[in-house]
């Protein structure tokens, strides 16, 4: 029983408020000693675990760029450059964006992401677009919101499986051999590429209806 301590110190730590790292820390190495492991040995432990996971903190460092960016006028100057642009609305911001990130996910090139690109710079583009052609109510804003979350979310989604090599891939392939049906990673990845242009076709549709539904939803605004 005392070997479950560490669970112990991690809800006493919380409840209380102390820093979580040096809660969790504590909590892992009195698990370790009470397990009768060497302390040298628990430090080694938590070494080789930080070595392998030290990416993760390079989302860290992301999220404070962004930030930096975003604090100096980064989601305003995005609006303002859409807004000079004739011709450009929301809905083929979103298609462009769509189209690109769909690509550099087939090519597994890590590019987009909510936090990084859609929150910071494609919703106040495609708002920049919206406001610039005859301004935006909430609704209209809180709807664009969902919109420029689906794009990140069909490109993701649908592209990444064009990639042999792709996490979604070879857990497919992982899948069905467990259940006893031979497959190649080649022959999923292609039979992804279809889905992926039937994805990308009915985005730019959608896309091409909410910015028919924004315009509507103007002139029924005006008429009031």
């Amino acid at each position: 029983m005392i070997k479950l301590i560490g669970i112990l110190i991690i809800l006493v730590g919380f409840v209380i408020k102390l820093d979580t790292i040096a809660v969790v820390l504590a909590a892992g190495v009195a698990t370790g000693l009470v397990a009768g492991i060497d302390f040298v040995e628990i430090l080694e432990i938590l070494g080789s675990a930080f070595i392998q996971t030290r990416y993760m903190t390079l989302l860290l460092l992301t999220l404070a760029v962004v930030g930096i960016l975003e604090r100096n006028g980064l989601r305003e100057r995005a609006s303002i450059c859409i807004s000079n642009l004739t011709g450009a609305t929301a809905g083929k911001v979103l298609s462009i964006y769509v189209f690109i990130r769909m690509v550099a996910a087939a090519l597994s090139i890590r590019l987009g992401g909510h936090v990084q690109f859609i929150r910071p710079l494609i919703y106040p583009m495609a708002k920049g677009a919206i406001e610039k052609n005859g301004g935006i109510t909430e609704e209209i804003d809180e709807d664009l919101k969902g919109y420029t979350n689906t794009a990140e979310n069909y490109a993701n989604f649908y592209g990444q499986n064009v990639f042999v090599a792709s996490a979604g891939v070879l857990l497919i392939v992982g899948t069905l051999q467990e259940l006893g049906v031979k497959v190649e990673a080649y022959s999923v990845s292609k039979a992804s590429i279809p889905v992926a242009l039937v994805a990308l076709l009915l985005s730019f549709i959608q896309y091409y209806r909410m910015d028919k539904k924004f315009e509507k939803m103007k002139e029924n605004n005006k008429s009031k």
